[in-house]
């Protein structure tokens, strides 16, 4: 039998995307998105604007939903999904690790958690398990924030959690763009005082970022004494999302 089609889950990818934004997207941001050179974007744009799933401004050049699919509902993936599928990489996770696990999707214009794994050293810890999290101020946050265009264009002022959190967006896009470069995000002092976390994206079919997972714990044990995160704890968690990603369908 014959395997999936990577360009058709790609143009539904695109389509996901048009359909949860808030409001036109260029060539850029959705190349960006979904990790796809923007020639590859640009080609699956215009097959789908030839066939009037998308429909281009040719103000600005950015696009949108065509009208054909104006009642089409390609929200985010389930979390109920999301969860089941990552269950065994999560547990896994944490037995390698020793820390936290969290899984976090985005929701409504947030990210919130869905699935949480308690440390395994039998300390007195809390179910994080719906929380709401600040996407400029934690690991999972910014892994979710680098691919997510809605959260992204979210205004207002970042707010300050401590002297270490990023409240400039110049500054913050920066760290967003090496997340899109490196595959995975840091967290070192800036939500709370003495805690750190490194998460990486989960990725459905057609490349869309669907979620992310990642660890967290004291700083001194997911860092080294310069703040620098280690780098065998980075490949852990890199290699959970990928296989998570895998079981999803994705890249």
């Amino acid at each position: 039998m014959p395997g999936p089609i990577q360009s058709i889950e790609r143009a539904a990818a695109v389509l996901r995307l048009l359909a949860r934004g808030s409001g036109r997207l260029g060539v850029g941001e959705i190349a960006a998105a979904l990790d796809l050179a923007k020639p590859t974007a640009h080609g699956i744009l215009r097959t789908l604007q030839g066939v009037g799933f998308v429909e281009q401004d040719h103000a600005t050049g950015k696009y949108r939903l065509g009208s054909a699919l104006l009642n089409l509902s390609m929200g985010n993936l389930d979390a109920n999904e999301l969860r089941s599928r990552a269950l065994n990489w999560a547990d896994a996770l944490a037995a390698r690790t020793g820390a936290a696990v969290r899984i976090a999707a985005p929701a409504e214009g947030a990210v919130v958690v869905v699935h949480h794994v308690f440390r395994p050293d039998n300390s007195e810890q809390s179910l994080e398990v719906g929380e709401v999290l600040a996407p400029h101020a934690t690991a999972l946050g910014k892994a979710l924030l680098a691919y997510d265009t809605e959260l992204a264009a979210r205004k207002g002022e970042l707010t300050a959690f401590t002297r270490r959190t990023l409240v400039d967006r110049a500054a913050l896009n920066r760290v967003l763009a090496s997340v899109r470069q490196h595959g995975w995000a840091g967290e070192a002092g800036e939500f709370r005082p003495g805690f750190a976390a490194i998460a990486a994206p989960i990725r459905g079919r057609g490349g869309l970022v669907v979620g992310a997972i990642g660890i967290n714990g004291p700083l001194d044990r997911l860092c080294d004494a310069q703040s620098r995160f280690r780098q065998p704890l980075i490949d852990q968690v890199r290699d959970a999302a990928r296989a998570i990603s895998r079981d999803l369908g994705g890249q």
